[in-house]
């Protein structure tokens, strides 16, 4: 079964076997508003946890997006080059950035819960 994970800026990862999918949260979603442009990683590249990877844009400002582990990259959902609101409408779901391969499955352990990620954004 997959467990999810999330970052304090607003990340998340969830994980089954070694394979983590990463997006961004509903509460990122709706602070940046509505989002007009994704720029995703490279398949083959290799992310650091904590680095940017990824870009998103929205009518209110762009946003750098971190890696929440170390891996390399071995997808990028190609379906938010033309329809970036997917993030808006699915952020948690068909929403998603890209698929990575851990590197170092112990950098899950500085990650947050679902009910701490609640508590750090106040809900």
């Amino acid at each position: 079964m997959a467990e999810i994970y999330f970052t304090k800026d607003h990340e998340w990862i969830k994980v089954e076997d070694n394979i983590g999918v990463v997006g961004i949260t509903v509460y990122a979603s709706e602070q940046l508003g509505d989002i007009v442009f994704v720029e995703l990683p490279e398949e083959g590249i290799t992310a650091e946890i904590g680095k940017d990877i990824a870009v998103v844009e929205s009518v209110k400002a762009a946003s750098e997006i971190y890696s929440p582990v170390s891996g390399t990259v071995i997808k990028s959902n190609e379906d938010l080059n033309s329809t970036p609101e997917i993030v808006n409408e699915d952020p948690v779901g068909k929403g998603w950035f890209y698929e990575i391969k851990i590197s170092n499955n112990d950098e899950l352990s500085g990650l947050m819960s679902e009910e701490e990620y609640k508590k750090h954004i106040g809900d």
